[in-house]
């Protein structure tokens, strides 16, 4: 496991990273269809969230996509000590110059540790931003080209056109017709 996993996880334990074991409920069509319509809508999905990930990992650039999530999560903390500790974490992970995965932002070099004494869950949105829209307008129009995403679309149709979706949508029609 990766520090970036590690990272990952702690902010975003209910989100499953397992090979080939699903992170939400069961995906239908909607899933890669909503996908595509844009990267909010990715985001805002946990199997879109691996899918992306698993893409830009290749691509060497998932930093940015585990920054702009700890981003949003930071916005979430609650108190100042918890908000001072999360701010530390993101720093340290992304942006210092010794970071372990450091993002590559405008404005960087003028960050210092000193901001990290007096967070505010909008402390990180400008840099978050930049990162959203490198994302938005460079590997996310990659991603919807990429095996990984046609794959994925494939095996959604698939299930939608299996005989066992079909019998179970079958069953439930005589279920509520009646």
């Amino acid at each position: 496991t990766s520090n970036e996993d590690v990272f990952f996880f702690q902010f975003f334990p209910e989100i499953n990273d397992g090979d080939g074991h699903p992170s939400s409920s069961h995906q239908t069509l909607k899933g890669t269809s909503k996908w595509a319509t844009s990267l909010e809508h990715l985001l805002e999905d946990p199997e879109g969230v691996k899918r992306f990930r698993e893409f830009l990992k290749k691509e060497f650039s998932e930093e940015n996509v585990l920054f702009w999530l700890a981003c949003e999560e930071f916005k979430k903390t609650q108190g100042k000590k918890q908000m001072q500790e999360k701010a530390k974490e993101i720093y340290m992970t992304f942006l210092s110059s010794k970071a372990s995965s450091q993002v590559n932002v405008e404005g960087q070099s003028r960050l210092n540790e000193t901001i990290l004494e007096t967070p505010h869950p909008l402390m990180f949105q400008k840099l978050q931003d930049q990162i959203f829209n490198l994302m938005k307008y460079d590997s996310y129009s990659r991603f919807l080209k990429s095996d990984i995403f046609l794959n994925h679309k494939k095996s959604e149709e698939q299930e939608e056109n299996s005989p066992e979706a079909q019998t179970a949508a079958k069953r439930a029609s005589r279920i509520y017709n009646t």
